[in-house]
C-alpha cells in the first residue's frame, strides 16, 4: 500500500489520502456517512472555486477518489493531500437540493422477511420506507444503480443467505444500510421489497446524465397502486421531479431473481 501524503484523526475516526496513480488522491474515511459529508464538501467547494483543478471526484462506500489532478507535480499533490486531511467537515444535510421522487409498487417476494426484522407488520415497511429521505451515497454495480443511504441503523438488514440467479429490472431492494432500484435484469443477494415501474429512466445514454440518481442527489420512494404502469419525467435539477408510470404492469418482482 502506497504511504498517506496526509492524515489526521480529528475528523471523526480519522482521514487518509494516499495517491492513486500520478494524477489522482483516494481520500480514506473511516465511515460511509462521512465519505458522503467529505463528497459533499468537496462539492461545495468547488462550486465556490476553491478546489484545485480536479476532473473528476468519484465518492465509494468509505473513500472519495480526486482524479485528473491539474497541478500534480509532487510538491503540489502532497500539499494538496495535506490540506485535504486537515479540512473540518460539517455534519451531512440530507435535505438540501432537488429530489427525485420514484413510485413504487411495494409487493417484493422479500417484503414479510424485512418485516419481521424490522419488528413491524409486512403493511408498515412501505409506509416506513416511502417516509424515509434518503440521498445517492456513491453508483457502482451497473449503469444506473445508486447506493442510496438514509435508513437508521435499527432498519439494515442483511443479504439473502441464497443469492437470486436473476433480479429483474426495477426491483427495490436492500441490504446492509442501502436501498437500490436495479436497473437491469441481473443476479442479487439483496432483499426485494417492491418494484419500480419503468426502470428505463434509471439508465439513459442519450441523457446528460445518463443515470437519473447521480451521487448527492435526494430520493424519496412513494408507494404506487400495482396497476400504476410506463415513464414520463426525467430529473431537471431544477426541482423536485416526479418519475411517474402509466400503461402496462411490469413482470412481477416476485419471480425469481438473485444478487
Amino acid at each position: 500500500m502506497p504511504a498517506a501524503l496526509g492524515e489526521a484523526g480529528g475528523h471523526e475516526g480519522g482521514v487518509r489520502v494516499l495517491p492513486a496513480g500520478r494524477q489522482a488522491l483516494l481520500v480514506e474515511l473511516s465511515r460511509g456517512e462521512h465519505a458522503e459529508a467529505f463528497h459533499a464538501e468537496l462539492l461545495r467547494r468547488r462550486a465556490r472555486g476553491e478546489l484545485p483543478a480536479v476532473r473528476e471526484i468519484v465518492p465509494g462506500a468509505r473513500t472519495v477518489l480526486l482524479d485528473g489532478i491539474a497541478d500534480h507535480t509532487p510538491d503540489a499533490m502532497a500539499r494538496f493531500a495535506r490540506a485535504l486531511a486537515s479540512w473540518r467537515i460539517p455534519p451531512l444535510r440530507r435535505d438540501t437540493g432537488a429530489a427525485v421522487e420514484i413510485p413504487v409498487v411495494y409487493d417484493g417476494p422479500d417484503l414479510a422477511e424485512v418485516a419481521a426484522v424490522w419488528g413491524v407488520a409486512a403493511d408498515e415497511v412501505a409506509r416506513i420506507h416511502s417516509r424515509t429521505e434518503f440521498r445517492v451515497a456513491f453508483c457502482g454495480f451497473a449503469p444506473g444503480f445508486g447506493y442510496l443511504t438514509g435508513l437508521p441503523e435499527r432498519l439494515h438488514v442483511p443479504r439473502r443467505t441464497t443469492p437470486r440467479t436473476k433480479v429483474p429490472a426495477g426491483a427495490l431492494a436492500l441490504a446492509g444500510p442501502y436501498t437500490g432500484v436495479y436497473p437491469r435484469p441481473s443476479p442479487g443477494g439483496w432483499q426485494l421489497i417492491g418494484r419500480m415501474p419503468g426502470p428505463d429512466t434509471l439508465w439513459d445514454p442519450a441523457r446528460e446524465p445518463a443515470a437519473l440518481l447521480g451521487p448527492g442527489t435526494r430520493v424519496r420512494f412513494v408507494a404506487a397502486a400495482a396497476e400504476t404502469g410506463t415513464v414520463a419525467g426525467t430529473r431537471t435539477g431544477t426541482g423536485d421531479v416526479t418519475v411517474e408510470r402509466t400503461g402496462e404492469r411490469d413482470a412481477d418482482v416476485g419471480a425469481e431473481a438473485r444478487r
